[in-house]
């Protein structure tokens, strides 16, 4: 199933929900002409929901990161929210756990940028 993103937004952050496999070659031409157009809106807070999204593989973290540092030379943020367990120990193996932040609720995780 190819990726796909639904855009929604919560005070202030802007929750991306997607969805399908993270694989590269379109997946990674539609999240980053999503996140170009969130940050040419300065809507530099952006929380990423993966709880629908079944499976990542190296192109499809190298598309995660380049959107996190795509956020960051912006002044943005960008984090996780409902990472599977599947996928949390592909960050545990590659070490991105500790570069992003990741969250199981939603509210804490919306929460969490305005204490940034």
């Amino acid at each position: 199933m190819a990726m796909k993103i639904k855009e929604r937004a919560r005070d202030g952050v802007t929750i991306l929900e997607v969805s399908g496999k993270i694989m590269g070659g379109p997946d990674s031409e539609l999240f980053s002409s999503t996140l170009k157009t969130l940050v040419h809106e300065e809507r530099t807070r952006v929380l990423v929901d993966l709880s629908r999204v079944t499976w990542v593989n190296s192109t499809g973290l190298g598309i995660l990161i380049s959107g996190y540092t795509t956020l960051k030379r912006n002044n943005g943020e960008m984090k996780l929210l409902n990472v599977s367990e599947r996928i949390e120990s592909i960050f545990m193996v590659t070490k991105l756990h500790s570069v992003f932040d990741s969250y199981k609720d939603e509210e804490e995780a919306v929460q969490s940028f305005a204490t940034d």
